[in-house]
C-alpha cells in the first residue's frame, strides 16, 4: 500500500519494535490468513474507497486511513484476451480491482458473478489478486 500522509491511522501504538513484528510476520509466505486479508485505503475528508492511490479520485485529498475489507465483489468486466482470465472486480466496500478468477474456466465466469478474495499478496509483490467463483452470475433476463 502507499504511505500517503504521515497521519495514517494504525492499530499499534509508538512502538517501533512491535510494528516491526508485525511488519515481519505479515511478509511471511507460509501464513494462510495474509494471503486472504485485502487492506483498502479510504479517504478521511470524504470517505471515498480506494486501493493503492495516492490521492482521493472524489475530493483530491491525501490523507488515507486502510481498513480491512471482507474480500467478496462482483465482477464487471472482462479486461484483456479470454485465456488470462482477468477481470475488474467491484468490491463490496465500493473500490475496484483488477483480479484473475482461478479455479474455473475463463467460460464459466460471466459479468455479476459473486467472487472471493484468494490471495492478496503475490509471492514477490508482483502479479494481480487472485479471486475465485463464489456464486455464478444469474441468468440474463430479456429485457425486450
Amino acid at each position: 500500500m502507499l504511505r500517503t500522509d504521515t497521519r495514517e491511522h494504525t492499530e499499534l501504538a509508538d512502538d517501533d519494535e512491535a510494528a516491526a513484528a508485525v511488519t515481519a510476520e505479515a511478509a511471511t509466505p507460509n501464513a494462510p490468513a495474509v494471503f486472504r486479508e485485502l487492506l483498502f485505503q479510504r479517504c478521511l475528508w470524504c470517505g471515498t474507497a480506494a486501493y493503492r492511490r495516492s490521492f482521493c479520485r472524489a475530493c483530491g485529498a491525501t490523507a488515507f486511513a486502510r481498513e480491512r475489507s471482507e474480500g467478496s465483489g462482483v465482477v464487471v468486466r472482462r479486461y484483456g484476451h479470454v485465456p488470462h482470465n482477468t477481470w475488474f472486480v467491484a468490491m463490496d466496500e465500493g473500490f475496484n480491482l483488477l483480479c484473475q478468477v482461478t479455479g474455473s474456466a475463463p467460460a464459466a465466469v460471466a459479468v455479476g458473478a459473486r467472487v472471493s478474495v484468494v490471495r492478496s499478496v503475490a509471492p514477490l509483490g508482483q502479479g494481480l489478486l487472485l479471486v475465485e467463483l463464489s456464486r455464478p452470475a444469474p441468468p440474463l433476463e430479456r429485457w425486450w
